[in-house]
């Protein structure tokens, strides 16, 4: 951990050692951790080395933001109809026949809400210092509306983050991990309307004020992109809408992105100076490599990337990419220069979700402007990993285990938006629900062990080469309800028992964790 810093209130001192010192050779060997009620993260001070195939950590406060694991509230906490909370776009989604593959739904998940004790609990024996998790909108305001506060949501998030504190966890608080009140949606449109900005920023302001005192680290949106992509253009998430795939993405991202923006204003004019915490935004991010050495494959690529982190650049260089621009014409929406003032460098940090690198090949013949995908003019293509790189696949058909690719992300963000800190606020692996293997199977994650281990050595790699990394999330904490997946892929460094009261039980993964924090090398397991 850090020194200079007040578990208890939160108050901290961040260190700017390195960036006075790059050149210190500690710097090379840097890395941290994390886990999602709508994203749950717990963090830690991290310093990686590989020898003989292990990776240490020694405490470095100075170098690196505290470690950190992942929860999401629509994922994890269930208790959809209690506590006064309202309905979300996800309930109505997942309740619709069809929509998740197992037929499932978060009405329970994981029973968080209920059991978030037991978790915290949990949290503190695994030794990780910081939380990710997701406020649920609907659960502060039923309708979305901001006329009405629920006083039992907000007491449920003051005990949840009491709880942590008193645990010496710091929370790290996601406004907008997808679960949208449904009034909002049914009623005006959802993201659809930029009325909903004005909704929004009531929301935030809310929870700033409630919340604030304690919480010093803040993401406003989770995955605009992934939630433009799969809620609006091809309807695999919450809402399910398809319909106009050519357009509605990209008004549902950017009315995102004024929202964001209005957030930020809002806490650095209103909260900041008194309670001194930090607003980022998550985006994901795929690397992009090129499938050969044409011209054509790596201008491909680099549009992919243009695709996926664009929604930074209005951030940074007050505009989208040029390329998204010549692309999609006047389906791309335009800022007013009032937009642009208030977006520009309206993020304290960048906060990155990595999992998988794909090869870009130039999307030959291939002109639908009214698909979303192929408005980039690309092919993806996912197998040439396994058969020229050597890696492999985890559960989800689309996750290839691609180390390399998370330090090239690194090295490109900090490239392309002059350095900015970074978390990594979601990065891990999944493995195949397995009702048939015996629990002592299901908690030997050894595949998992090997994912952390070399993904932290890339992040290692990139702090090495000078990116401003500052900490590491693993997802998840928990298994959980995975979205269209239902509760088929396991991500969690904790095996949840589904069938027999959600109990917990460790698995290796999060053993070796444990063991990582403390600088101790150590094999697979429990007693390792």
């Amino acid at each position: 951990m850090r020194t200079g810093c007040d578990r208890l209130t939160g108050h901290r001192q961040r260190c700017r050692c390195r960036l006075e010192s790059r050149h210190c050779e500690l710097l090379a060997n840097n890395a941290a951790f994390g886990g999602v009620e709508y994203a749950q993260i717990l963090g830690l001070s991290l310093d990686c080395t590989e020898r003989s195939g292990q990776l240490r950590r020694r405490s470095l406060g100075c170098l690196f933001d505290d470690g950190a694991t992942t929860i999401v509230s629509i994922i994890l906490n269930g208790a959809c109809k209690d506590g006064g909370r309202g309905p979300s776009i996800w309930d109505a989604f997942s309740h619709s026949k069809g929509n998740i593959i197992d037929g499932s739904n978060g009405d329970v998940a994981i029973d968080q809400y209920h059991r978030y004790k037991e978790d915290v609990e949990l949290i503190a024996k695994l030794g990780f210092e910081a939380h990710r998790f997701s406020i649920s909108w609907s659960r502060i305001f039923p309708d979305g509306l901001g006329t009405k506060i629920n006083e039992e949501g907000i007491t449920y998030y003051n005990n949840f983050i009491n709880a942590l504190l008193e645990k010496g966890i710091q929370p790290y608080v996601t406004l907008y991990h997808w679960d949208l009140p449904l009034y909002l949606h049914e009623n005006m449109g959802g993201w659809l309307n930029k009325q909903i900005v004005e909704y929004f920023s009531v929301y935030a302001d809310t929870c700033f004020a409630s919340f604030g005192d304690r919480v010093k680290d803040w993401i406003t949106f989770n995955e605009p992109y992934q939630t433009a992509i799969n809620g609006y253009g091809v309807g695999r998430f919450a809402p399910g809408r398809h319909e106009c795939s050519s357009t509605e993405p990209f008004w549902v991202a950017h009315h995102q992105l004024l929202a964001h923006a209005a957030a930020v204003s809002i806490y650095r004019s209103k909260y900041k100076d008194k309670q001194g915490g930090q607003v980022g935004l998550v985006v994901d991010c795929e690397w992009a490599e090129a499938n050969s050495d044409t011209i054509e494959d790596k201008v491909a690529a680099a549009r992919r990337l243009d695709f996926q982190l664009g929604y930074l650049d209005p951030i940074y260089h007050g505009e989208y990419p040029k390329v998204m621009r010549e692309r999609l014409g006047d389906r791309l929406p335009i800022f007013s220069e009032k937009d642009k003032e208030l977006l520009k460098n309206s993020v304290d940090f960048i906060g990155l979700n990595h999992y998988t690198s794909r090869f870009i090949a130039h999307g030959r013949n291939n002109h639908d402007k009214g698909d979303f995908y192929k408005a980039q003019g690309i092919e993806i293509i996912g197998k040439i990993l396994l058969l020229k790189y050597f890696a492999w696949r985890a559960a989800s058909e689309w996750l290839y285990v691609v180390p390399w690719g998370m330090h090239k992300v690194l090295n490109y963000i900090a490239q392309r938006y002059n350095n900015p800190p970074i978390y990594v606020t979601e990065n891990g692996m999944d493995d195949e629900d397995n009702d048939t293997s015996p629990l002592h199977e299901m908690l030997d994650d050894k595949l998992r062990v090997s994912y952390f281990k070399r993904y932290l050595s890339a992040v290692a790699k990139a702090i090495r080469d000078g990116a401003d990394v500052r900490g590491y999330f693993a997802w998840s904490l928990l298994d959980n309800f995975k979205w269209a997946q239902g509760y088929t892929k396991r991500f969690g460094l904790v095996y949840v028992d589904y069938k027999n009261g959600l109990s917990r039980h460790p698995k290796s993964s999060a053993y070796w964790f444990l063991r990582f924090f403390k600088g101790v090398e150590g094999k697979y397991g429990k007693e390792a």
